[in-house]
């Protein structure tokens, strides 16, 4: 790689160019060793307010952003007002340490405890840091770490890595791209970044030495990063990206291949902010409604009425259309302020959320479900229901029966977990439709946390693994007639979208700004070269080769700079 050319992972796409700005956190250390006056229940107060300010500011910025920005930065206020975080704070306090120096100390012990009780959140250090720093800043009278204000022109963020509150209210106009050295295709940075539709690239060694004001060139798609390109190179990319954005506005109407076989586009979205993008981008219905967003960073559960409110809004916008809600998907590492703390556990991503979580709590399911049934009351909306993190047949069952009992017909689960993948035909007996996840899938089945940066060559689903345990779950539920629906992050992929047609999916799901891209690779290519694309893929014997096999099936790609 030369000096002025480096390449990570394009995550979200599109061509953005600016000079650099380094996200630097410029909060000091406090000084080892600094004490305080002596009153140890007032220091340990103030580092409490000063840890509920951050909570409280992370949620608020949540708010105005709303969508999965709401979702993330809830999780993260979460962290802010963890109960061991605060007795390591109030330990160190007592010892006459002082309240930032403690909070500074409190965050290295927490890394170093979540580090050795399975690893899964070590990913999260931009996150945890993130809320160190705040911290710090609250109680010592500093200004916050943040970005730029009024930038005299559209600049490309440079960064190790981006805590979800720097880019949940990122403004597209004034952002150009971003480019961090840390995050995978699946890390909270990614998710955020193609729901904004900025172009941005992660996984990039040596991100963080380009020197500030240097103008830089992103590639979102390939995850080509120029440094100080020729204007003559600046001009041909970005002519490109608005050849392309015209020629993708060509493709309109329903998701379907060349030879009118339909596949229907849908949308992600986390709460009634996300509507207008959705529609505006032809999304046919919605494949992944979150609903986290109405229970997270709250001391009590949402009322009825709010949550009947909530769905409302999207079944009236979504008229005659298929909305598929995700109930609460909560638990392990995304605690419930408003239920007793979760025990300790040595791998919170192997532990009890979604499903299991209401098994140990069926009234807050229940309750879930019955403002869901009053909500689809009245509306066209063709509402189905399905359960998080199902691994076995007895779980998928029981959902099934508490969606029959509020009134709910249609219930389904997510296939996520390699053993739901495996076992498809016998749960596809007992409920009425799969959509598979292909975030967790993949960290599942290839053991690599998805915010793990470190790991990003393994969050791939790309990988013939993956792509297998997808055609298992495609296939049973065409065996037993029932829909088989995929809203992970894979599906904004255009080539692999193709794919998943060819595997027997039966309709795709992502962010609203990917619709088009989507819908105009499938729509140059018949079902069959979507099959053969499919087959070479799972022939390969890795993520690379599986890539290239299947655009090697899939010509119109090139064609469409795809």
């Amino acid at each position: 790689m030369s000096a002025d050319r480096l390449a990570g992972v394009g995550v979200s796409p599109g061509a953005g160019y600016g000079p650099a700005h380094r996200l630097v956190r410029e909060i000091p250390e406090p000084p080892r060793g600094s004490r305080h006056g002596g009153d140890a229940e007032a220091e340990r107060r103030r580092a409490e307010r000063a840890l509920e300010q951050v909570a409280a500011d992370l949620s608020a910025r949540g708010d105005r952003a709303g969508g999965e920005a709401r979702d993330v930065l809830a999780a993260q206020a979460m962290m802010a007002l963890d109960p061991g975080l605060a007795s390591v704070v109030a330990e160190l306090v007592g010892q006459g340490v002082s309240a930032p120096r403690a909070v500074f100390e409190a965050f290295g012990k927490y890394r170093d405890l979540l580090a050795g009780a399975g690893d899964y959140l070590a990913g999260r250090v931009a996150d945890l840091d993130d809320i160190r720093d705040r911290a710090v800043a609250a109680l010592e009278g500093l200004p916050l770490p943040g970005l730029p204000q009024d930038p005299p022109e559209p600049y490309v963020l440079v960064a190790r890595d981006l805590a979800p509150a720097d880019t949940a209210l990122l403004d597209p106009a004034a952002v150009a791209a971003f480019v961090t050295e840390e995050g995978g295709p699946t890390s909270h940075t990614a998710i955020l970044a193609r729901s904004l539709g900025v172009p941005a690239v992660v996984g990039c060694a040596g991100a963080t030495a380009i020197p500030p004001g240097t103008r830089v060139l992103v590639d979102g798609s390939t995850g080509a990063v120029r440094l100080s390109p020729t204007e003559e190179e600046v001009a041909r990319a970005m002519r490109a990206d608005a050849d392309q954005d015209a020629l993708l506005a060509t493709v309109t109407g329903p998701g379907a291949t060349a030879d009118g076989h339909a596949v229907p586009l849908l949308a992600n979205v986390g709460g009634p902010a996300d509507i207008a993008p959705a529609l505006a981008a032809g999304a046919e219905g919605v494949g992944l409604f979150r609903t986290e967003f109405l229970f997270l960073d709250r001391e009590d559960p949402p009322t009825w009425e709010e949550q009947q409110d909530a769905y409302r809004a999207v079944f009236e916008a979504f008229s005659g259309s298929r909305v598929v809600v995700r109930v609460l998907d909560a638990g392990a590492d995304k605690p419930l302020d408003f239920l007793p703390p979760p025990a300790p556990e040595p791998n919170p991503a192997l532990g009890e959320r979604g499903v299991r979580m209401f098994r140990h709590y069926p009234d807050v399911l229940a309750a879930q479900l019955d403002a869901l049934a009053r909500a689809a009351e009245g509306t066209s909306a063709r509402v189905q229901v399905m359960a998080p993190m199902v691994a076995t047949v007895e779980e998928a069952a029981w959902f099934a029966d508490a969606c029959r009992t509020a009134g709910l017909p249609s219930s389904g689960v997510m296939i996520e977990i390699p053993a739901a993948a495996l076992r498809a035909a016998d749960i596809a007996a007992v409920t009425g439709f799969f959509s598979i996840g292909t975030n967790d899938l993949t960290q599942y089945a290839l053991a690599a946390d998805r915010e793990a940066g470190a790991l990003a060559g393994l969050q791939d689903p790309w990988h013939p693994a993956v792509l297998d345990l997808v055609a298992l779950a495609a296939s049973a539920a065409a065996a037993a007639g029932r829909e088989c629906g995929l809203c992970g992050e894979a599906a904004a992929d255009p080539a692999l979208a193709c794919v998943f047609a060819g595997l027997g999916v039966t309709s795709l799901s992502m962010a609203a700004l990917a619709l088009p891209r989507v819908r105009a690779a499938l729509a140059r290519h018949t079902l069959d070269a979507c099959r053969r694309a499919a087959a070479a893929a799972r022939a390969a014997n890795s993520a690379a080769a599986a890539r290239a096999a299947a655009r090697a099936k899939l010509p119109a790609l090139a064609e469409l700079s795809l």
